[in-house]
Formats: C-alpha cells, sequence, structure tokens
C-alpha cells in the first residue's frame, strides 16, 4: 500500500465517524476488510512505517502536556489518535509538534481537560485481517525505533517545555509566578 491509499483510506474512514477518534478507527477496519489480504497487510506496514516516524521526543513533550501526562502506552495511543486526525496534521505535529496548538480541539482541552488517544486505530490491519480472513494477520518481526532516552528532557519542567513548545505551553502549563 503506498503513502497515499494509506492516507485515504482514513480520510474515508474520518467522512463517516462524526470526528469520534473511535468511529474513526471502527469505520477504517471496515473499509480496509474489504480489500485483499495482501492490502490490509501492505496497510500494517505502512502503519508501522508511520508510528515509527512519529516516535520522536517533542511530539511525546506535546503529547505529555495536551494529555496531562503520558506513559509510553499513552503515546501510541495519542500517535493512534493523531491518525485519526487525518494526513495534513499527522504531519505536521511530526515536523513541528508545536503546530498542535492551533487545533481548535486542542485549545478546547486547555480547559476541559480532554484527552487524546486512540487505541483501536493501532489495530486497524489486525481487527480487518481477522473480518476478512477469519485468520490472524501474518506476524512479521518489527522492532519500532525509539528515541535516545539522552534526547528525552523532564516533561514536568515548565521552562523546558515553555523553551521547546511555547504554543501548547501557553495553553495547558501554568504561567510563571511574578
Amino acid at each position: 500500500m503506498r503513502t497515499d491509499e494509506f492516507w485515504q483510506l482514513i480520510d474515508d474512514a474520518r467522512a463517516g465517524a462524526g470526528g469520534e477518534a473511535d468511529a474513526v478507527a471502527a469505520r477504517a477496519v471496515a473499509l480496509l476488510a474489504e480489500r485483499d489480504p495482501e492490502e490490509i497487510a501492505g496497510y500494517a506496514e505502512h502503519q508501522r512505517r508511520v508510528l515509527t516516524a512519529s516516535h520522536k521526543v517533542d511530539l511525546w513533550g506535546a503529547a505529555y502536556l495536551i494529555n496531562g501526562g503520558v506513559s509510553a502506552d499513552g503515546f501510541a495511543y495519542f500517535r493512534g489518535w493523531l491518525m485519526t486526525q487525518g494526513r495534513a496534521v499527522f504531519a505536521g505535529a511530526v515536523g513541528r509538534p508545536d503546530s498542535l496548538a492551533e487545533l481548535p480541539r486542542v485549545r478546547a482541552a486547555a480547559l476541559s481537560g480532554e484527552e487524546f488517544q486512540c487505541e483501536p486505530m493501532l489495530t486497524v490491519a489486525w481487527d480487518a485481517y481477522r473480518k476478512a480472513t477469519a485468520a490472524e494477520l501474518p506476524a512479521e518481526p518489527f522492532t519500532a525505533a525509539e528515541p535516545d532516552l539522552n534526547d528525552f528532557w523532564d516533561f514536568d519542567d515548565e521552562e523546558e517545555a515553555r523553551r521547546r513548545l511555547p504554543k501548547l505551553a501557553a495553553l495547558f502549563v501554568e504561567p510563571p509566578m511574578e
């Protein structure tokens, strides 16, 4: 599956999901299950590449600020949610995590406390393959690249958050005491 096809399937799923991440995942499963098993496996491979490309320290920091803390699993679920937002938002956030502060829903979350995650988006290919074939998607060895732990910064360090992610910090970090 090519990049354009991967994101088009997600866009098609988004079109009928009313903006809810879990509904996007469910629609993506249904749409993908209509395809040949090879295409489903191709989707899984492409998703691996997308998740690897998005496994970046500053994006993790953005997820931490937005969700009020995030574990390794929580960061994966956040990237699942980010996939449901479409290619432009996903690519923008990977390239410039602070761009997430421009999303109206993220801005609203600064007041509401809404958290963003979508674990079901991470299993779309496996669920679709099972639905289409009544079998498990063949396992392929895969190890996601992870950021160097030496590159991590203290996500609770408000000054560092303001330096690295100024727009998000303005929304989610208390102003410094005068």
